[in-house]
């Protein structure tokens, strides 16, 4: 193994048998998730933003929506995107052309960076232990000031202690660090959530080299565990948008389970 990201080291925390399916047998994936389709569509449309800021130019709502619409095509073109129970495609597209309406509304800070990838070695920043590997990413936004945004977009508001424990902004901090030989001003998370009346919450936290040791502690487990082979399956809500769910024997015994059980008798027997 040459290198890691935070998207990877999350995946193998959220459940190793994922991990080894995409990462290590590099499985093709049938669907693509509605809400992944939705993300990297939002995504892309506030870095064409942020592009066009830099340059100093100005950018209309209507651009602004068509870009979204282009972005969103290109996440139909490679694969199926599959919607969950009551989800339809025209919804979503509404949905993400209120939440950028919102941005465009909302005061901003410029930007002097967008989509910037980054590729560092894994030094403990203490005693300068080195893994082998590199952590490779890019970072959402830097605003003028060096403080690092990450975009997020979530159903319900992401709570002051998930960005405070937030491994991605930890994992972009040590970048910034290691890549500019300086903190960064500061973190926050700028969530689009999507109720039925859209909002977006920008939640602000910090970091120190505290918070890198213990990320490097963690990555150093991980990388334990992954070059022994010890990818377990870890069951849970997301398995339901899991890509690889009908090759997973828990989920298959889950599916059995349900069918097997007799009408009107809940699963543990009350």
């Amino acid at each position: 193994m040459e290198h890691l990201s935070s998207s990877q080291i999350n995946l193998f925390l959220l459940c190793g048998l994922k991990y080894k399916y995409q990462y290590i047998e590099r499985l093709p994936k049938p669907f693509k998730p509605s809400a992944l389709a939705f993300g990297s569509a939002l995504h892309s449309t506030i870095s064409w933003v942020h592009k066009r800021e830099m340059e100093g130019k100005k950018v209309s709502a209507d651009i602004v929506l068509k870009i979204f619409d282009a972005d969103w095509y290109s996440q139909k073109t490679d694969t199926e995107i599959r919607y969950k129970e009551n989800e339809r495609e025209l919804g979503l597209i509404i949905l993400g052309k209120q939440m950028l309406q919102l941005f465009l509304e909302e005061p901003r800070k410029p930007v002097k960076g967008t989509e910037v990838p980054f590729t560092i070695p894994l030094i403990n920043p203490r005693t300068k232990e080195d893994l082998g590997v590199t952590l490779e990413g890019f970072f959402d936004a830097i605003e003028s000031d060096d403080t690092i945004v990450e975009y997020k977009t979530s159903a319900t508001t992401i709570s002051q202690s998930d960005v405070d424990n937030h491994l991605q902004l930890t994992a972009y901090g040590y970048a910034f660090e290691q890549l500019f030989r300086k903190p960064a001003k500061g973190f926050k998370i700028v969530n689009f959530v999507k109720n039925k009346k859209p909002k977006i919450v920008t939640t602000e936290t910090e970091r120190g080299i505290a918070n890198y040791e213990a990320f490097f502690f963690l990555v150093k487990e991980v990388l334990k565990a992954i070059k022994v082979g010890a990818f377990y399956p870890r069951p849970g809500y997301w398995c339901k948008e899991c890509e690889y769910r009908d090759l997973c024997p828990l989920w298959r015994a889950s599916i059995v389970q349900r069918k097997t059980e007799p009408e009107g008798v809940l699963a543990n027997g009350e």
